[in-house]
């Protein structure tokens, strides 16, 4: 009987932590049958605006509508690659310059699944996932972040 899989919460508030990161990659090594593992880390720029430098990002999502379209987006990745392990964190609130906003990490048998699944995932949550994120600058001035 296969196993159903059920929409998971990938918002964190505020940055995703060092911590975080460490643990859940350390909580793989007991996984022997995985060869690979493909990490991506999404890291707020302190961009130069018209108005001013980027300071922070605050993270906003219409969270219902963005958990099932991660799980859609998950489940055609799963049916696609031969993953063993798949794990997406998305930050929610306000991130500063230099902290980690996205966490993808993602482990299968051999590397180029997971390195291919893991790209797969990055660009389909930036195109996809309806989560905004409002620039904060120096000067106290919010604009909205187009995704690139």
């Amino acid at each position: 009987m296969d196993k159903v899989r059920t929409p998971k919460n990938i918002f964190v508030q505020g940055a995703i932590s060092p911590e975080k990161i460490a643990t859940s990659i350390a909580n793989h090594s007991t996984k022997t049958e995985i060869g690979g593992h493909s990490i991506f880390l999404g890291q707020v720029r302190a961009d130069q605006k018209e108005k001013g430098e980027v300071v922070a990002i605050e993270y906003t999502a219409y969270e219902e509508m963005a958990l099932q379209k991660a799980f859609e987006i998950r489940e055609a990745v799963f049916a696609k690659y031969p993953l063993t392990c798949m794990h997406i964190y998305h930050s929610l609130g306000e991130v500063k310059v230099g902290e980690i906003c996205l966490f993808v990490f993602t482990s299968s048998k051999h590397r180029k699944a997971a390195i291919e699944a893991c790209s797969e995932l990055v660009e389909s949550i930036k195109a996809e996932l309806p989560v905004w994120g409002k620039e904060i600058l120096d000067s106290e001035e919010h604009v909205w972040k187009k995704n690139s």
